[in-house]
């Protein structure tokens, strides 16, 4: 797979930490307004999926400037925990330090790869991953290791972005994903190559029914794909076997 610059598409953890990292500073403000404030509502899904009844431990895998890790700690409670994951240093940085401004104790935030997670087997109750699965080069593996850390019948929630079904809104979505969204992105971050690799990143990431049977493959059961905003997002609710 190329870029539309014509380099080979790199998700090499390097690279992808130095992305993250030059967009770190704007990257939660491109987020809302490429969403139009969207992603809160798919974080909320995607908390919701886990069914949490407080005082579990979970893995929120690729957290970046830790939105969702945050909103996962109140349905938790003082006895839960949230651990965040991420090769992103400044990404980090950033989250943290909104952990600190809202002082959310149950979240720790962690620097590790996907394909490595540093966490021993079955030591969390549930996992999420928002928008940060299609970045990682061995899927089947970070899934793996998602699955290994998971206890047994512990839920797995995934947001990554799709392609919507109705014929008339996803031409308007391809048209705004090839062509709007490289120059906003570009334009408020100054970093448009990173926008230019988030659409050749969707369009290269497995069709939903694809990357089910991954999770499937991986020791994932009572796989579910729910699409959102019509099918801009799919959620993606998996059970470890």
């Amino acid at each position: 797979m190329r870029r539309p610059d014509g380099l080979p598409l790199d998700r090499a953890p390097g690279a992808i930490a130095g992305m993250f990292d030059e967009i770190a500073g704007r990257y939660d403000l491109v987020n809302r307004l490429l969403s139009a404030g969207r992603d809160r509502v798919w974080r909320v899904r995607a908390v919701e999926a886990l069914d949490l009844r407080g005082g579990e431990t979970v893995l929120d895998l690729c957290t970046g400037t830790a939105d969702l890790a945050l909103a996962l700690a109140p349905p938790l409670g003082r006895a839960g925990r949230v651990v965040g994951v991420d090769l992103s240093a400044r990404m980090l940085r950033l989250g943290q330090s909104k952990v600190r401004r809202r002082a959310a104790g149950a979240v720790g935030l962690l620097r590790g790869d996907a394909e490595r997670l540093p966490l021993p087997d079955g030591s969390v109750d549930g996992a999420t991953i928002a928008f940060g699965i299609r970045n990682v080069r061995d899927r089947a593996r970070a899934l793996g290791e998602v699955r290994r850390v998971l206890r047994a019948g512990g839920k797995l929630a995934i947001l990554e972005f799709g392609e919507p079904r109705p014929a008339p809104v996803r031409a308007a979505y391809r048209w705004y994903f090839r062509h709007l969204l490289p120059r906003i992105g570009g334009l408020v971050s100054r970093r448009r190559r990173a926008y230019a690799y988030l659409r050749a990143s969707v369009e290269a990431f497995p069709s939903p029914p694809a990357f089910g049977r991954l999770l499937a493959s991986a020791g994932f059961e009572d796989v579910r794909i729910v699409p959102l905003t019509f099918g801009v997002v799919y959620l993606y609710v998996a059970r470890a076997a």
